[in-house]
């Protein structure tokens, strides 16, 4: 009989207490983190400079205990326990550090209750967890993590990603699933595309095969719905045209004027749904006009919104196509932006490209991001899935100084 070992059935353990748990690999001639300094005090520096093998930090469902480190056990023999600012918890072969006694105590109350084995991609983001530098969220990290943006990511609820430093890059490759406790393996990995880099100006872009993707965790509440039914008459019939419509969605950065930034959507819908986009935009011109905004087109392919103060605050237009090519229905929030190409995404793919430290600067990136991902010049992530499958492959990387 093969049995699990007793560190990997103490992480498993602390796998189900975690919302976010982070995997490093030994490194002792780095800086002393400030997590070693606070959790192991004056024994700390000792430790690190010897320290062996991998070793984790998580944050439990209970967000407010702040961060636990976690060592082998075997790390901290000979180590007094008065010598430790709070005693450690043991679990199988691994000690467990917490902020404070109370912490330590949630958590232990929380370690005797049954623990649901992992399955599925619980299981392989388990086995990636004993691989340095590897993260590993559940659907309240990634609240945590993304903030006010995370129904945006529905179909990332629950997955890990493993870093590997090469050069001034890091890779990235993991998977993620609409939900917690999904079984089915991830989908194959496509071709990787051409990469092609941001245009100067641009902040963030993101093309997939249709809207849903995206769409799903906002209209799924009620509170989003309802309004965009009553206001603007956007009913089931229309949310339908919106989630099957491929996009591409843009933030781009404007040095003067009174916004920080641009937003631009390009959809291409399919031919049969031409004439009810027609009909959906037309009939937002009398809601639109309620508001107080005044719309200056004359040609109904195209309007084009201004505030009170004369100032562009959005519009629409439909975008001729390229050669062999459809129609792209083009909507923006901001000043009109300039024509360009709709790039194309892989059949099945979501493809995110974003400046992570430019939008940082302007206070659009989440700020519970790692300083790694939000100093980094470029980040990119390409996320493969077959329809209707839950797990999505996701890989990519960061950049983290500019191309010259």
């Amino acid at each position: 009989l093969l049995w699990p070992r007793p560190q990997a059935q103490g992480l498993a353990r602390l796998f189900n207490q975690s919302q976010l748990i982070q995997s490093f690999g030994a490194a002792p001639t780095r800086p002393l983190p400030a997590l070693w300094r606070q959790r192991l005090g004056p024994v700390a520096a000792a430790l690190w400079s010897r320290q062996q093998g991998i070793w984790w930090q998580f944050w439990g469902a209970h967000g407010d205990a702040g961060a636990f480190l976690v060592l082998p056990a075997v790390s901290l023999s000979g180590i007094p326990t008065h010598r430790l600012p709070v005693a450690p918890l043991l679990v199988d072969d691994l000690a467990v550090l917490a902020a404070d006694p109370l912490s330590r105590q949630w958590l232990s109350d929380r370690l005797r209750t049954a623990m649901r084995p992992p399955r599925g991609l619980e299981e392989r983001c388990l086995l990636q967890l004993h691989r340095p530098q590897t993260v590993s969220w559940s659907p309240a990290g990634l609240g945590a993590l993304a903030g006010p943006v995370a129904p945006l990511l529905q179909r990332f609820q629950q997955g890990c990603l493993t870093l590997e430093l090469r050069g001034q890059t890091v890779d990235l490759s993991g998977e993620a699933a609409v939900a917690v406790g999904v079984l089915s393996p991830a989908s194959q990995a496509r071709p990787e595309p051409a990469s092609r880099p941001l245009m100067p100006g641009q902040l963030l872009e993101l093309r997939g095969p249709a809207l849903e993707g995206l769409l799903q965790g906002l209209l799924s509440r009620q509170l989003v719905r309802e309004p965009l039914a009553s206001r603007y008459a956007i009913a089931e019939p229309q949310l339908a045209l919106l989630r099957r419509a491929p996009f591409a969605l843009r933030l781009r950065e404007l040095p003067q004027g009174p916004f920080q930034a641009g937003l631009e959507l390009d959809l291409v819908p399919a031919a049969r749904d031409r004439q009810a986009w027609v009909r959906l935009l037309a009939a937002l011109r009398q809601p639109l006009l309620q508001q107080g905004l005044q719309d200056q087109g004359t040609n109904p392919q195209r309007s084009n919104w201004r505030d009170e103060q004369g100032r562009v605050v959005g519009g629409w237009f439909w975008r001729a196509p390229s050669a062999g090519g459809a129609p792209t229905l083009v909507l923006y929030l901001g000043p009109e932006p300039a024509s360009g190409a709709l790039p194309a995404a892989p059949a099945g793919a979501f493809v995110l490209q974003a400046r992570p430290s430019d939008l940082d600067r302007l206070g659009l990136w989440p700020a519970a991001f790692p300083p790694l991902v939000r100093r980094a010049a470029q980040l990119e992530v390409q996320a493969d899935a077959e329809p209707r499958q839950p797990v999505s492959r996701l890989r990519g990387g960061l950049a983290l100084t500019r191309s010259r």
